[in-house]
């Protein structure tokens, strides 16, 4: 059975590792001046593998150093720096980066989670928008979309750009919640009320499982409304269904 945190995910930052294999050893200590561009990114992207950001960002700056209009470097960089706490010169890297390739959805993603978590919504909105214009099909950038929106209570907005995640990726909050990137909603009323907007979603894409899952975990932040699955017919193939009982009882016939 498919789990989920109590917890909203901001789903992944765009991680823009380079395709190699990272192996669990350290790698060897390089003469990082030796060390061609491609050396430098691959060296950079190993150390933020094994979460050692301020030597990542050696690598990745000294990269850039060589070649200063390399947009997925300054992406890489501004991950390395986001994660090692420096949010404004994260932000910057990110933006630079947007300069030298507008269409680097990756980068993109990443201004929006910044400014997210900046609280600048409406910026957060426009990143998240923009990522996916250039790339519509990637359900991490609608759940995006979706928590920042909900944020700003436009709750049906926000439930479409879940509807378009799952239809694109059914898995998708599983897969972001793996890479551990994670914001709260900002109170557990509100909490409780995405989980039940969730399980509508779910309800409407005949995914009954996961729909009760959702609805479970709304009635642990304490929804208020949950009596309204008996009275919205998305809800009325489990009407019946004893494991929808046991999480709401049904109104009593009279």
């Amino acid at each position: 059975m498919r789990r989920f945190s109590g917890r909203l995910m901001l789903a992944a930052l765009a991680l823009g590792l380079s395709p190699y294999v990272f192996s669990n050893q350290e790698p060897a200590p390089r003469n990082i001046k030796s060390m061609t561009i491609a050396e430098l990114e691959r060296a950079g992207d190993e150390r933020r593998a094994l979460k050692d950001f301020p030597e990542a960002m050696r690598y990745f700056q000294e990269a850039l150093r060589r070649d200063k209009k390399n947009a997925a470097i300054h992406n890489k960089l501004g991950l390395a720096q986001m994660f090692n706490g420096d949010t404004d010169a994260a932000k910057n890297s990110f933006e630079r980066a947007v300069k030298l390739k507008p269409d680097l959805t990756n980068a993109l993603n990443n201004l929006g989670v910044v400014n997210f978590n900046q609280k600048r919504l409406g910026n957060a909105v426009k990143y998240f928008m923009k990522a996916i214009e250039f790339e519509e099909t990637r359900a991490s950038f609608h759940v995006n979309l979706g928590v920042a929106l909900f944020n700003q209570r436009k709750f049906e907005l926000a439930m479409k750009e879940f509807a378009r995640a799952f239809e694109l990726d059914p898995d998708v909050l599983e897969r972001n919640a793996r890479a551990g990137v994670t914001v709260q909603i900002s109170n557990p009323e509100e909490r409780a009320r995405f989980y039940f907007e969730l399980a509508k979603v779910q309800a409407k894409r005949g995914d009954f499982e996961d729909c009760l899952l959702r609805l479970k975990t709304a009635k642990d932040y304490g929804y208020r409304r949950l009596a309204d699955v008996y009275r919205d017919e998305l809800f009325s193939p489990l009407w019946n269904d004893a494991r929808l009982h046991e999480i709401v009882v049904p109104p009593a016939e009279k």
